[in-house]
């Protein structure tokens, strides 16, 4: 019940006399429309407190069972929303974007990780650039370089962080490596006190950027706020040394993603200010440190808690391990080799998925499953309407990693990396990750789940409730 305080503390401690302002809820021309069926909840608080306490998972299956299995109504974060549910669903949303919608983000993550004077900036004129380079730097040919450093640094944290120990917990030592990882390989940032300063501030962000937008001191909302401008002052003063740096030795090509944000121009000539490269640079620090981590968490969890799929997942690698020289880092070609390993992960990434889903906001008002939704709504896509769904995966508690053979799930039911053009530009990046990091710890231990029946509890990411302990076995050289 701790974990749940800094949520449902702004809940408590809103005045009472809250209720009073209730008769300004909006009314208008929208009353008389179709509108999904659903609830609005309470005055002011939506459905905020149902949604923490009982959980994404179980919020959306009740309302698709009470309401509609196709989309409904509710009021979260402060905002009318529409919830589409069913691969139809996310097909609808997933090929509209640019059309009848258009990205939206809740105004308590904006706060949390964005500048004061981008906060009410188009979130498009935020991310153009983030996204282009994104993709620049996260396809598949770029991110094959990638690969030997992945695979050194998931080394160097085994031998620090695991091997000295008879049991871990892999959800911090998760964030811990997801986190180096991406500060070195996008900032080549690799002191531990560097990368100290943006992590321990990172965790406030990601603990308070999805809460209730209330700034009272000790709640998640109030340290969210904190945890921001620490990470923005701390990257403000990387990017003005870096940019020095550059002038100084005359750089024309950028060493990692940060050079390179430093050194493009638009198509007016100019070059992007360190706050533009700032807000671009933590989208992709929060990815790492809260998706890749829950995603990397998720596949140990399954590995650890069926010895069937491990062994399985332990011949695949032993196989690729041995064809390679004694301090032989990975390849691509490797990696392409890991094709059971991978249909694990995505059948672990279906089970216990990172992102809850996405938000839009409609840009005109149209009609869906013969319901209006207006203009000026927000919209919610969610992983919860298909991946346990079912009609689209059988028998769907069952961790079975044969559902991904072949063609696979039927398309808009597995996505856990979104679909259409926002789908996740680091979802290549993500496998890479994932696979480097199962390569390396099942070829070097055994792992044997310390809490059979450990509960997982739902903050910014799915999270296993005491951090996933497990005992370690070393295999035999």
């Amino acid at each position: 019940m701790e974990a749940f305080l800094p949520y449902v503390l702004p809940l408590i401690l809103i005045p009472l006399s809250l209720y009073l302002v209730s008769f300004l809820r909006k009314t208008g021309p929208t009353e008389s429309k179709n509108l999904p069926p659903g609830s609005n909840g309470w005055p002011v608080l939506g459905e905020n407190m149902e949604f923490a306490l009982s959980g994404p998972q179980q919020f959306v299956k009740e309302r698709m069972q009470k309401h509609s299995p196709e989309v409904f109504r509710t009021s979260l974060l402060g905002e009318k929303m529409a919830v589409f549910c069913g691969a139809q669903g996310n097909k609808f949303l997933f090929t509209n974007e640019n059309k009848l919608l258009t990205s939206w983000w809740p105004q308590s993550m904006k706060k949390a990780l964005l500048f004061p004077e981008f906060i009410e900036s188009n979130l498009k004129e935020v991310s153009a650039l983030k996204r282009s380079f994104h993709h620049d730097i996260l396809k598949p040919e770029a991110l094959k370089q990638y690969i030997p450093a992945m695979d050194s640094l998931a080394r160097q944290h085994l031998d620090r962080d695991w091997l000295p120990n008879t049991v871990v917990k892999v959800f911090p030592l998760s964030k811990k490596y997801t986190f180096e990882l991406a500060c070195k390989l996008f900032l080549s940032l690799v002191d531990q006190e560097d990368i100290k300063k943006l992590s321990d501030p990172f965790t406030l962000v990601t603990n308070g950027m999805f809460s209730v937008p209330i700034d009272f001191p000790g709640t998640a909302y109030n340290g969210a706020i904190k945890g921001g401008k620490m990470v923005r002052e701390e990257l403000m003063r990387i990017i003005t040394e870096r940019r020095k740096e550059i002038v100084m030795n005359n750089e024309t090509e950028g060493r990692d993603l940060l050079s390179k944000m430093l050194l493009v121009r638009d198509e007016d000539g100019n070059f992007m200010s360190e706050m533009e490269i700032s807000n671009n640079i933590i989208g992709l620090l929060v990815a790492s440190f809260e998706t890749t981590s829950s995603a990397v968490t998720a596949v140990m969890n399954y590995l650890a808690g069926l010895p069937h799929i491990y062994r399985d997942v332990f011949k695949e690698q032993m196989e690729i391990a041995k064809s390679k020289g004694p301090n032989e880092l990975l390849t691509w070609e490797d990696i392409e080799k890991m094709k059971y390993s991978w249909n694990v992960a995505r059948e672990s990434l279906r089970l216990t998925p990172p992102a809850q889903g996405a938000f839009r906001e409609t840009t005109t008002e149209f009609t869906y499953a013969g319901f209006t939704v207006p203009k000026g709504w927000k919209t919610f896509w969610t992983v919860h309407s298909t991946h346990k769904n079912p009609k689209y995966f059988p028998e769907p508690e069952k961790f079975d990693p044969t559902r991904f053979e072949g063609t696979g799930p039927a398309p808009y039911t597995f996505v856990p990396f979104g679909g259409g053009p926002r789908m996740c530009p680091g979802k290549e990046y993500a496998r890479l990750e994932v696979l480097v990091f199962m390569h390396n710890v099942v070829t070097r231990f055994k792992l044997e789940k310390a809490i059979p029946n450990e509960k997982i509890v739902f903050h910014a990411s799915p999270t296993p409730a005491y951090g996933l302990p497990v005992h370690l076995h070393p295999h035999e050289k």
